[in-house]
C-alpha cells in the first residue's frame, strides 16, 4: 500500500520537517526513517521504546480487529462520530493518538464521507507496529508507529486529538494541539465489563479515574462530559476471549480467573464509556 505523506510530519529527533524521498522520510539534518511496504512510517525512536517490540502484540491486535469488526462496539463508534463531526471543516486535521488497528478512524472517516462535504486530514499512530500494520488495511490515511511522549507532528497544528482507551500524555497532547483545539478523551466508565470483571477477579476494585484531574493539571480546560452505557448481545466463548485479550485485564487477572472466563459462553457484558471533551485554551 502507498504511504500518504502529510506536510505536518516532523522528525522525532530534531523536530525538523520530514520530506518523503522514495521509500523513506528525511529531515534536513539527514535523519532517515523507512516507509514500510504496508504503507506506514516508523518514527518511534529508541528512547521511546520500553521493549524490543512495544505495545500490543500481533495476537492482541488480531483479537481486537475481529471483535470490533463484529460490531459489538458500533454504538461507541457512532457516539464518537457524533461528537467529532460538528468540529470538522475543510482544513481540519484529526489525529488519533494510540489508534490501535484503526477501527474508530475508519468509522469516523466513513461516516463523515457519507454525510459531509468535508474531508479532514487524518493521522493515526500507535506504539505497536502490529496495530499500525492492521490499520493500513482499514483506511487510506497517514499511519505512523510513534509514541504519545514524542508525537512527530508540527506543534500547534492539530484541530482534534483523539485518545481512545489509551495512555494519554497530556503535555505532549497540548504541544501538538492548536490553541482552541479539542482533545476528546474516551475511557472506560465504572461499570465497564463489570460482569466479566466479577468473574476473573476475586474482588472487583472500584476506583475513579484521575485522568480528568491530570488533564486539567497539564493546562487543559474541561468541556462537556457525556456517557454511553449498553448491554451487548450474548457473546460467544470466542468473542469473550477476544474481548479479554484486547483489555488490560488479560495481564491483571489471575490464572484461575482466566480459566473461569474460558468457560463462559452466551454471556452479555455492560459497556460503559465516558466521553470527555477538553480544550487547549491557554499558552504552553
Amino acid at each position: 500500500m502507498n504511504f500518504i505523506h502529510n506536510d505536518l510530519l516532523r522528525c522525532p529527533l530534531d523536530q525538523h520537517v520530514l520530506h518523503q524521498d522514495a521509500d523513506s522520510l528525511r529531515c534536513e539534518n539527514g535523519h532517515a526513517f523507512d516507509i514500510a511496504r504496508q504503507g506506514y512510517a516508523n518514527l518511534l525512536g529508541a528512547a521511546d521504546k520500553r521493549s524490543r517490540d512495544p505495545g500490543d502484540s500481533k495476537e492482541m491486535v488480531a483479537a481486537r480487529r475481529d471483535f470490533l469488526s463484529g460490531g459489538h462496539y458500533q454504538a461507541v463508534a457512532d457516539k464518537l462520530v457524533s461528537l467529532v463531526k460538528p468540529q470538522i471543516n475543510a482544513d481540519s486535521t484529526i489525529v488519533d493518538a494510540g489508534c490501535g488497528e484503526g477501527y474508530y478512524l475508519e468509522q469516523l472517516a466513513t461516516q463523515i464521507a457519507s454525510s459531509s462535504q468535508y474531508r479532514p486530514s487524518i493521522i493515526g499512530f500507535d506504539i505497536s507496529k502490529w496495530a499500525v500494520q492492521a490499520a493500513t488495511r482499514r483506511l487510506a490515511a497517514t499511519w505512523l508507529v510513534a509514541s504519545n511522549r514524542n508525537i512527530p507532528v508540527t506543534a500547534h497544528s492539530v484541530d482534534c486529538l483523539l485518545s481512545l482507551f489509551g495512555f494519554p500524555v497530556f503535555n505532549s497532547f497540548r504541544t501538538v494541539l492548536k490553541q482552541g483545539g479539542t482533545l476528546l478523551l474516551v475511557d472506560a466508565g465504572p461499570q465497564h465489563l463489570i460482569e466479566l470483571r466479577e468473574v476473573i477477579y476475586p474482588q472487583v476494585k472500584r476506583s475513579e479515574s484521575t485522568m480528568l484531574q491530570q488533564a486539567c493539571a497539564a493546562g487543559f480546560s474541561k468541556g462537556e462530559t457525556s456517557t454511553l452505557q449498553f448491554q451487548t448481545d450474548p457473546l460467544s466463548q470466542r468473542h469473550i476471549h477476544q474481548l479479554l485479550s484486547m483489555t488490560p485485564h488479560l495481564f491483571r487477572a489471575t490464572r484461575e480467573g482466566k480459566q473461569r472466563a474460558e468457560g463462559l459462553d452466551h454471556f452479555s457484558v455492560t459497556i460503559d464509556v465516558v466521553f470527555q471533551r477538553l480544550h487547549n485554551s491557554g499558552d504552553i
